[in-house]
C-alpha cells in the first residue's frame, strides 16, 4: 500500500505495538484478524495521508520473481510483467488497492474485509472487481505495447531469405 518495503515494515512494528498496546480493548464482537486489520488499516491510511502532505518522492516497486520453471530467456519478459502488475496496483486509487491487497495478499474473505474497512459487502465485491477490471485494462494496453516492441526486436533481429510467395 505504501509502495516502500523499509516503511511497511516499520508500520508493521507500528501495528503491532498499537495491537499489544490496545488488547484490553478487544471485546471479541469480531474476529481477532479483523480487528488486527482495522487497526492496520488505520494505521496505513494515516502514513498515506502523511505522504499526502510530504513532498511528492518517487515510488519504487520491488519485482517479485518467478518460479524458475522457465527458460532462461522468460526471465526478463516475466519480470517485466511482474513489475507492470505491481505498477498497476500502485496505480489504483486507495479505496479499490486496499480491499484488492486485504482479499489476494492478506487472504481475507469479503465479509472480513467489509468488516475491517467498515463498508457493505456488496461495496467490497465491486471494488475488487472494479480493481481487477483496472489492472487488466492496464495490463492490456501494456502488452499490446510489449508485444509491439518484442515483435519489431525480433524482426530486425532476423532476416528471412524465403522470398514471400505472391499473390495474383
Amino acid at each position: 500500500m505504501v509502495g516502500d518495503s523499509s516503511l511497511a515494515e516499520d508500520l508493521v512494528q507500528d501495528v503491532f505495538l498499537r495491537v499489544y498496546r490496545q488488547l484490553e480493548s478487544f471485546r471479541g464482537r469480531s474476529t481477532f484478524t479483523t480487528w488486527l486489520f482495522q487497526i492496520a488499516k488505520n494505521r496505513v491510511l494515516d502514513e498515506l495521508r502523511a505522504q499526502a502532505r510530504r513532498p511528492i518522492t518517487t515510488l519504487e516497486l520491488t519485482n517479485m520473481t518467478a518460479a524458475k520453471e522457465h527458460p532462461p530467456e522468460q526471465d526478463g519478459e516475466i519480470d517485466e510483467m511482474v513489475g507492470a502488475i505491481w505498477k498497476a496496483v500502485a496505480g489504483l486509487d486507495v479505496d479499490l488497492r486496499m480491499p484488492l491487497l486485504l482479499r489476494d495478499v492478506g487472504g481475507l474473505s469479503y465479509r472480513e474485509i467489509a468488516a475491517t474497512l467498515e463498508i457493505e459487502l456488496s461495496t467490497v465485491k465491486w471494488r475488487i472487481y472494479s480493481a481487477r477490471e483496472t489492472i487488466q485494462s492496464s495490463l492490456a494496453e501494456r502488452q499490446l505495447h510489449l508485444n509491439s516492441e518484442r515483435a519489431r526486436r525480433r524482426q530486425s533481429s532476423t532476416t528471412t531469405l524465403t522470398p514471400t510467395p505472391s499473390t495474383p
